[in-house]
């Protein structure tokens, strides 16, 4: 998904010459006058991945900006603008929780470079935030992705489960999730932070089901050279999680049972049963109930386990998901390879919510993280994906080359090449690159200043600037004016 830039800047120009580099590269751009204007902004709930702030503004100015946006729990990256940079001023603005800063006017690599550093450490703080949810058991389903219909009523469902400690049966295809509704019950109950834990029931061999489970005792079979405590054991106090239930042997289906009526295990060569306090939330791509009819799974059991009863939704039944799957992924790969992709583009991401995804969110998931890993581009492209979209990438070297920009800047860009060469305000360069920011703005406004004669008054209201900063900006680029006709 595009990512979005806020500039915050009382100068129009410097707005606009921003958002030409900007859209160049592929980012959508918001626009905001000044502080008040930006807080509204985002406010509204309007979308901003990474803010450009300027810190010399009327009315609210950056510093007092930066500290609101803070104090209001706002947390995307800002990027502060100084037209001077003084230390003490910086060091402000960094202190203040700015991840970064330059001076004005700067190269478009030096603009891009900046933004997209602050993405990858947004990215790497994210991913370090859910790493320890997770490995804290507190993960909730605040932390699970979609708002389709179907995954809010799993949400719904799931809350309402976590509030008791009533047993909890996900059941849905293989892929879908199903261990993370798990840990999203137990994060979300008065359980959360105690210990979760997960056995795949299927993975393990049969002769070794039971010391697994319920433990044993130093020296109860060959082999048994220490004493091992169990999965119930290790679950004490916190969930148990028992994934492919519906392929446990028979006879160790007894002893989980037993285990739940009457909370309590026997560890193989133990002389006293132990008893544990763990909540049961079990999962199964079975038909249970049709294995309880083939009479391989034992139906007491099978209602012990269902009472609540939860499904989880295939991804094909929540399209609209898969875009913000999508970025998830992105961002956690990311940092996992040291990447900086900055989203899918629309065209990859029509092509990923129109497959069907036999695999689910698993097999998403690991398609994605190939195409980080072979990625050139800022933009996931539809030849990024080739087992889906048949499409092989181009032959010539992909460059860090951004996706088309709009159709407007293009029209522009056509335009400022075709000029003549002596034209008074060129966008690109003689090879068809674009131009510093200081360059083309030094251009614009020593020709508003030819255009009305050097009345500086119509000039700066022309331009949309106050004349303080017009006559800054002429001080600091060097441009010849009549100072006997300024007004």
């Amino acid at each position: 998904m595009t990512k979005t830039v806020l500039v915050v800047d009382d100068d129009p120009t410097q707005r606009r010459l921003i958002q030409a580099v900007l859209e160049r590269e592929g980012f959508a751009v918001a626009h905001a006058d000044g502080g008040d204007a930006a807080l509204a902004h985002l406010t509204s709930g309007a979308p901003a991945d990474v803010i450009l702030l300027d810190l010399v503004m009327p009315g609210l100015n950056g510093q007092e900006t930066l500290k609101e946006l803070r104090a209001r729990g706002f947390t995307q990256p800002v990027i502060v603008l100084t037209a001077s940079g003084g230390v003490d001023t910086v060091v402000k603005a960094m202190q203040g929780g700015a991840s970064d800063f330059f001076i004005k006017p700067a190269s478009p690599e030096r603009i891009t470079v900046s933004i997209r550093n602050a993405l990858s450490m947004g990215d790497l703080r994210g991913e370090v935030e859910r790493l320890t949810k997770r490995a804290g058991g507190k993960t909730t389903f605040a932390d699970l992705i979609g708002a389709s219909p179907v995954m809010t009523m799993v949400k719904r469902m799931g809350e309402r489960a976590a509030k008791s400690g009533i047993p909890v049966l996900i059941t849905g295809e293989s892929g879908v999730g199903k261990e993370l509704i798990a840990r999203a019950v137990h994060g979300s109950s008065d359980r959360a932070g105690k210990p979760f834990v997960a056995v795949n029931c299927g993975a393990i061999p049969e002769n070794l089901v039971e010391s697994i489970l319920f433990g044993h005792e130093k020296g109860s079979f060959t082999g048994a050279t220490d004493k091992h405590l169990g999965k119930f054991k290790e679950a004490d106090g916190g969930t148990l999680f028992l994934d492919e239930v519906g392929e446990l042997p028979l006879d160790m289906q007894v002893k989980l049972l037993r285990a739940l009526q009457e909370g309590e295990i026997d560890p193989i060569g133990a002389k006293r049963s132990v008893k544990v306090d763990v909540r049961i939330v079990s999962a199964t791509n079975r038909d249970l109930a049709q294995a309880v009819a083939a009479g391989r799974f034992r139906e007491d059991l099978f209602y012990r386990l269902n009472v609540f009863p939860i499904e989880a939704p295939s991804l094909r039944e929540r399209r609209e998901d898969i875009p913000a799957l999508v970025e998830a992924f992105i961002r956690r790969f990311n940092v996992e390879e040291g990447k900086r992709v900055i989203g899918a583009s629309p065209e990859a991401l029509r092509l990923l919510t129109a497959f069907d995804w036999p695999g689910n969110v698993r097999q998403l998931e690991n398609t994605v993280y190939r195409a980080i890993v072979l990625a050139d581009a800022p933009y996931l492209q539809p030849y990024d994906f080739p087992a889906i979209s048949g499409m092989a990438a181009p032959l010539e070297a992909v460059s860090i080359a951004p996706v088309p920009p709009p159709a407007a800047l293009l029209q522009a860009a056509h335009a400022a090449m075709a000029a003549p060469a002596d034209s008074p305000v060129r966008i690109l360069d003689e090879r068809g690159h674009l131009r510093t920011l200081e360059e083309i703005e030094r251009d614009l406004i020593q020709h508003a200043i030819d255009v009305y004669a050097g009345h500086m008054s119509e000039v700066a209201r022309r331009l949309g600037i106050g004349r303080s900063t017009l006559y800054r900006k002429v001080r600091e680029q060097g441009i010849d004016v009549d100072m006997k006709e300024a007004g």
